[in-house]
């Protein structure tokens, strides 16, 4: 084996092995330019040669195929729950306080831990906005204008 086939075999199994790990079609077009050059210095070419079509072969795959990609991209992401609770109205089950690490919301039904987004405290029974969802953790502010916005 000569030296260019090492080199380019060396380039296609690292550009595998990253698209393998991303899975986002980022190097596949850089493989297949590496088996090009793989060729082209079976066939006798020398290196800045094998380059030259590492490059043209990658450069012309990326730009016939990316296109064809994006449109067959979901474009349209829909909200996780979490996210859909951003807004609504909640009401305090137990009394939040960030100080003593206590609090919890009744979210549509569902009871989640709450903190405070602002650092107040709010007793049971208060109506609440969510701001914020960070892991299962609900941050609530003062809720303004609770009738527009119930969640629950």
């Amino acid at each position: 084996m000569t030296t260019g086939v090492i080199l380019w075999a060396g380039v296609l199994i690292l550009a595998v092995i990253a698209e393998a790990v991303t899975l986002q079609l980022v190097t596949i077009w850089f493989a297949a330019g590496a088996a090009a050059a793989i060729i082209a210095s079976m066939l006798g070419l020398a290196m800045p040669g094998q380059l030259i079509v590492f490059t043209l072969v990658s450069a012309l795959l990326l730009a016939v195929t990316r296109p064809l990609i994006k449109k067959m991209r979901v474009k349209d992401v829909l909200p996780t729950n979490t996210e859909s609770e951003i807004g609504k109205i909640a009401v305090v089950t137990e009394a939040i306080s960030n100080e003593n690490n206590t609090g919890r919301v009744k979210i549509g039904g569902v009871n989640w831990k709450a903190r405070s987004f602002d650092g107040n405290q709010f007793p049971v029974g208060t109506n609440v906005c969510v701001e914020k969802i960070s892991g299962t953790t609900a941050y609530v502010s003062q809720a303004e204008n609770a009738y527009l916005k119930e969640g629950f």
